[in-house]
């Protein structure tokens, strides 16, 4: 059932929602942190914990830890290969809540660290899923990666409301930190980090979307 008179407030509020993927939409910051370790395994970087100290920056920015071109090349080949054989699992709640603020005519965005390329595949595995948003901002799309907010800025502009007026929703520590750069109204998702971790850097705590309606968002700006 559309929600008519959600529809209508959200219209008058300019309210607009901006969405980090890993880790907030699809359930794969798991996968990444295995295989981003492995990677640490055969090119040591000396980071400690590089896997969770990479989550929510681009490509070219994690490359900047390898300064050998070959060794660049082989990481490339070795993500586009992992990538190439994933599965993109959605999390629980994750196409209700997207439905409900598409049938409330809210503009949301994607912004994520990934690349055009993974975002083909994901499409192609939820065909619906682009026909949710407004906008996709992707690496391709930016020249500074999170934790600078030019991704965020970005998106709300695209979607055409001011960032101060949109909620970001970001799992990562430097995904939290652009949000809230932005000037955004910052839900903090507690997939890869815990709860108390990232309470700091968010206005809200959430265990994942399904814990969040369209209705909260109304309510809670």
């Amino acid at each position: 059932m559309k929600c008519y008179f959600c529809k209508k407030i959200l219209i008058m509020a300019k309210i607009g929602v901006l969405f980090d993927l890993d880790g907030v939409l699809i359930d794969s910051e798991t996968i990444y942190t295995k295989f981003w370790s492995g990677i640490d395994d055969i090119y040591p970087t000396g980071v400690d914990n590089f896997a969770l100290a990479i989550k929510g920056t681009t490509l070219p920015s994690i490359l900047q830890y390898y300064p050998d071109d070959n060794v660049k090349n082989d990481v490339v080949r070795r993500l586009k290969e992992f990538q190439d054989n994933m599965v993109f699992p959605l999390y629980p709640g994750a196409k209700e809540l997207l439905q409900g603020l598409k049938d409330a005519g809210v503009p949301t965005a994607i912004v994520t660290s990934s690349d055009a390329s993974k975002m083909q595949l994901l499409f192609r595995q939820h065909p619906w899923l682009e026909q949710m948003f407004t906008a996709v901002i992707d690496a391709s799309k930016v020249t500074k990666s999170k934790p600078d907010p030019q991704g965020y800025l970005l998106g709300a502009e695209t979607i055409g409301v001011p960032a101060d007026r949109c909620y970001v929703f970001e799992d990562s520590l430097q995904g939290l930190a652009a949000g809230r750069a932005a000037g955004a109204k910052v839900i903090g998702v507690s997939t890869t980090y815990s709860a108390e971790r990232i309470a700091q850097l968010a206005d809200r705590v959430i265990g994942g979307v399904a814990e969040i309606t369209v209705e909260d968002l109304i309510q809670s700006w």
